[in-house]
């Protein structure tokens, strides 16, 4: 017996009874991942499926045990029971973000693609596109899925019979189509038709997801193009008309609202009466999210004009200002933004103004709510590039409304209502209506903001007012100078440009001129006018503006005055300035110690005589005779708070000019030009042989002036002895008042010449430049490029 038993006891070598293990700790599930044995690992992968199934904090026991890497690997094992409940686990766990993040790094996508074959049973399916579903949430796995060519698996199991496997492919397909070459691909391996089929699911999960897959799908024309022939839209009407459905009705309008985008789809809309319902479901009371989106249909597609074109003929404009007294913000926003692309035909401003809509949007600035301010400032943007519905606005008190918003807190709201006072303010009735409300000084914080439309509408805007002489006066006042001369520091190229223009609107007036050369306008202008890249059309001009209004600092810089440079009262010639030398305003130059140097000559002008000049000019600017008496009135208090110090009436220079139009306008054009060169010539000392100049006091006289007034500035009607620069000078200044035309050139070494056109002979069909001659033989004109002008010219 006992050799029998130890017989049986050496055959059993081969083979080991099964041996039952019941275990509580996962650490020991997962080591028998690794087991040889089928039965081992079908349970392993069961328990651990069942375990993962009891919520998250087992998931990450699972993972820091170590579960996730074995299971990768056997769920491709080629026994099918132990694939699919190793999928199971793996699925189950991967919901966890953990998790998720891990399985990133294990490169498992390819190996849960090809568990999406046909082959494999609806559990695998149902696990493996649950994975998938969690991972695709992530871009680079996303990206992933898309490369490995997992698409097309995932749209034919669309039509599976499981809704697990349903809904956990819609979520792949939701992520994925967020990228527009999966949008491409969707369409080109035939999901629309799938997709459509799911609308009927029983399930209102699957039924959202199919609509928001929708909604991404149809971004794209082929896609949309694809959708309609399939009839897409006759069954989102269906939805729309179904009240049991009404919680997928906002997903469906933001699809409408997508198709509308085609104008294929709208006309045959239009046909078969299917834009007419949508127009009945706009109209009817609902949901506000609901009845915000079917709003968002139209504006979507108003962008295309085509489309427009048809809403216009279906008569959208009515349900739109209808909406726009509907007691809901939501919807009211809503509305705006469909009024504002409505707006961009011209047919549908004109319709929009004769149902009273434009009164409304003016009413609705009134809101407290940021958003619908900013809606209507931008529809009322859009409209009032119709002048009638400019003046509508006006006529409603919109433009009161519109300035208070140029200091809200909202960007866009700024920008809207600077955009929409521009285009009102084109009309002079408007402008002035306008400007009498303060909008010269609501204009100035904006220009202090970093926002770059806001900039550019509060800069065309001012541009534009600047057009009256009174708000060029106010926008100074209200300390709008600085900040427009600081934006002539910008480097966004249509901000600069703007600047450039709105300074040439300011700088017709001199005062402004002045100030912004203090600011150093001027030397920024320079820098932009050299800048290849800064350079615009308007900086040129800004300059010559600039200088045109301030003729001292001009004739100091370029040594130049045209026949269109008038002098008038506070004229100084502080002589020519050295580069990047600023020229001395005559306040600076009123205060400074008596020097060596050569006077700073200076005309002075009786109060009379420059408000005489000055009524001159604002007569061809004033449009009514009461404008022209206010603009009188701002000018002279201007003027006086301006006034250079120690500053004393020429009475000798009235007496000279009143002298020189006596005898000078009676005689004809050329004897005009001779006599004041003479006039010129006995006031300052008369004729001068050439020969002799050297022996002329001309500098000792002009010094016992600065000594005797003790003050380097000497009105230039106290010279009695002077030569070239200084009699230029008042031969400029005298045909300037008693209207000759001439320029004032400075030539080397202190020189200046006087140039004028003349006709030689009734006959003549050219004009000849000449020199006119105010020293050697006081009245001789000299042919321009002659020896004896190139001569008196220079030394």
């Amino acid at each position: 017996m006992g050799k029998k038993g130890k017989k049986e006891m050496e055959t059993s070598k081969e083979t080991f009874d099964p041996l039952p293990v019941e275990t509580k700790a996962p650490a020991t599930v997962v080591l028998l991942l690794n087991s040889q044995e089928e039965d081992v690992l079908v349970k392993a992968c069961e328990a651990i499926y069942t375990f993962a199934e009891k919520g998250n904090e087992n998931k990450v026991s699972l993972f820091e045990v170590g579960a996730l890497e074995p299971l990768c690997k056997i769920i491709s094992h080629s026994n099918n029971l132990v694939r699919r409940n190793a999928i199971m686990a793996l699925g189950s766990m991967s919901t966890n973000g953990e998790v998720k993040n891990a399985l990133k790094k294990l490169d498992v996508i390819p190996s849960l693609i090809e568990k999406l074959s046909n082959e494999e049973d609806v559990v695998v399916h149902e696990f493996s596109t649950l994975c998938l579903a969690s991972l695709s949430v992530d871009y680079v796995s996303m990206a992933q899925i898309f490369e490995s060519n997992g698409l097309p698996p995932v749209i034919q199991l669309l039509s599976s019979s499981d809704p697990d496997v349903q809904k956990n492919s819609l979520e792949i397909i939701f992520n994925l189509v967020q990228d527009y070459k999966s949008r491409q691909a969707v369409h080109e391996f035939g999901g629309m038709v799938p997709l459509l089929e799911l609308l009927k699911s029983d399930f209102p999960v699957i039924q959202q997801l199919v609509l928001k897959v929708l909604q991404n799908l149809t971004m794209d024309l082929e896609t949309r193009n694809t959708f309609r022939q399939e009839q897409g839209f006759e069954k989102l009407l269906e939805i729309l008309s179904n009240q049991d459905f009404s919680d997928l009705h906002s997903d469906v309008l933001l699809i409408v609202a997508n198709c509308l985008c085609n104008s294929e789809t709208i006309h045959s809309l239009a046909e078969d009466g299917g834009l007419a319902k949508v127009m009945d479901f706009i109209l009817l009371p609902s949901v506000p999210e609901i009845h915000s989106n079917a709003i968002k249909c139209i504006s979507r597609s108003a962008q295309s004009s085509k489309c427009c074109k048809v809403l216009h003929e279906h008569g959208v404009e009515k349900v739109l200002v209808e909406l726009l007294s509907v007691e809901n913000v939501d919807v009211n926003i809503s509305t705006c933004h469909a009024v504002a692309a409505m707006s961009l035909h011209q047919a549908s401003k004109d319709t929009f103004r004769d149902l009273g809509g434009v009164a409304k949007l003016v009413e609705s600035m009134s809101s407290e709510s940021l958003h619908l301010k900013e809606a209507a400032s931008a529809a009322l943007s859009n409209l009032t590039h119709d002048k009638n519905n400019s003046m509508t606005v006006f006529e409603v008190g919109g433009h009161t409304l519109l300035i208070k918003q140029l200091s809200c807190s909202c960007p866009k709201t700024v920008a809207n209502s600077a955009s929409t006072l521009c285009n009102m303010a084109e009309q002079v009735k408007i402008r002035r209506g306008i400007w009498s409300h303060g909008v010269m000084e609501a204009l100035v914080e904006p220009l202090k903001s970093t926002d770059s439309q806001i900039l550019l509408n509060s800069l065309q805007c001012l541009a534009l007012l600047a057009c009256d002489s009174e708000a060029r006066v106010e926008f100074q006042s209200a300390g709008g100078l600085p900040p427009l001369v600081d934006l002539l520091r910008s480097h966004h190229k249509d901000v600069l440009a703007r600047a450039c223009l709105a300074v040439v609107g300011i700088a017709i007036d001199e005062f402004p001129a002045v100030e912004m050369y203090k600011l150093g306008a001027l030397e920024l202008l320079e820098e932009i006018n050299l800048s290849v890249n800064r350079r615009n059309k308007f900086s040129k001009l800004a300059t010559t503006a600039l200088l045109k209004s301030n003729l001292s600092v001009k004739y100091s810089l370029t040594g130049h005055l045209a026949s269109t440079d008038i002098i008038t009262h506070g004229f100084y010639d502080a002589g020519k300035a050295r580069q990047g030398e600023k020229v001395p305003t005559l306040d600076e130059l009123l205060t400074q110690p008596v020097n060596q140097q050569r006077p700073v000559v200076v005309v002075y002008m009786s109060a009379e005589q420059t408000k005489a000049i000055k009524e001159e000019e604002d007569e061809e600017k004033a449009s009514t005779k009461e404008e022209h008496k206010k603009s009188r009135k701002k000018k002279k208090k201007e003027k006086e708070e301006n006034e250079p110090v120690n500053v004393v009436e020429d009475v000798h220079l009235q007496k000279l000019i009143k002298d020189a139009k006596e005898c000078i306008l009676p005689l004809n054009d050329k004897e005009q030009y001779v006599t004041l060169a003479r006039l010129v010539s006995d006031t300052m000392g008369g004729a001068v042989d050439q020969e002799k100049l050297h022996e002329f006091p001309w500098l000792l006289h002009l010094s016992e002036l600065k000594s005797h007034l003790q003050s380097n500035v000497v009105p230039i009607d106290l010279i009695k002895k002077a030569i070239y620069g200084e009699r230029a000078l008042l031969f400029k200044c005298l045909a300037d008042q008693i209207g000759l035309s001439c320029t004032l050139v400075r030539a080397e070494y202190n020189r200046a010449f006087n140039e004028i056109t003349l006709f030689d002979s009734p006959d003549s069909p050219l004009p000849r430049r000449y020199i006119v001659d105010l020293i050697h033989q006081p009245g001789t004109l000299l042919a321009l490029n002659t020896p004896l002008a190139l001569q008196y010219q220079s030394i």
